[in-house]
């Protein structure tokens, strides 16, 4: 396997990266698009996982949505602010955690599926579903349209290596896997646009794992070349959001 092609979730530099940043992490991360969340609750109010949970973004809105929720967040930094917003959670990885014959209407993996072996993290989300309960995987997938973002990117070229963006994780490298794992999948997209201030996208894109894990020197570098590039216009956006709603098969 080449280096571009390696797993995400072998890359515990990346993976442990957010809990330093924390509370940027909880104050620049976008929330996900409304619809989306009423997609999620669809059918009731339910009673809800919410895997690789971070700050409680996701969590959090579900919450105010109507659900009951228990999230599972393997750094306490994270976790710590999680539980600050009145939501139960427990800090364990998802591989490690114990769900001590707990079951839930919905397992939510929100941008951390990548994060998890995805076919043993499958196999486990079967374990703890109710009847008739649904996985669903979300991303809020935003990229810049003014300025584009190969222009941004001819910037980023200095720093990282561009081409690894999607190994993360991209809908039809997931959806076979799922299937294969004994799901039926669903793809839904929820559509929005979005400006950003110069600070407030920098910010955002600064919590990233790729930018977490440079060196500071190179960070501030970084920022002050696209903050130039950018200028004081700020950014456009698009958020392309994806669900990936999952059921499994009977």
């Amino acid at each position: 396997m080449t280096e571009q092609q390696q797993p995400v979730h072998t890359d515990r530099r990346r993976a442990e990266s957010f809990g330093g940043s924390a509370d940027a992490y909880d104050s620049h991360r976008p929330r996900y698009p409304q619809p989306l969340i009423d997609e999620l609750i669809s059918g009731g109010r339910p009673h809800a996982l919410d895997v690789g949970a971070g700050t409680g973004i996701a969590a959090a809105q579900l919450v105010a949505a109507g659900a009951q929720v228990l999230a599972v967040e393997p750094d306490a930094r994270m976790a710590r602010i999680t539980a600050g917003k009145g939501i139960d959670v427990e800090v364990a990885t998802f591989e490690d955690w114990q769900p001590a014959g707990r079951t839930f209407d919905l397992v939510l993996f929100a941008q951390s599926f990548h994060w998890v072996e995805p076919t043993a993290a499958l196999q486990k989300v079967l374990t703890v579903l109710v009847p008739g309960g649904r996985l669903a995987l979300v991303w809020n997938r935003i990229e810049p349209t003014a300025p584009a973002q190969s222009d941004l990117d001819a910037i980023y070229a200095d720093f990282m290596d561009t081409a690894k963006r999607p190994s993360i994780g991209t809908e039809d490298t997931v959806t076979p896997i799922i299937e294969r794992s004994g799901y039926q999948v669903r793809h839904l997209r929820f559509a929005e646009q979005k400006h950003f201030s110069t600070q407030a996208y920098l910010d955002m894109v600064f919590t990233y794992s790729n930018h977490l894990t440079l060196d500071p020197a190179a960070r501030g570098v970084l920022r002050s070349r696209l903050e130039e590039t950018i200028g004081d216009d700020g950014v456009d956006t698009k958020n392309d959001a994806l669900a990936l709603i999952c059921t499994p098969v009977a």
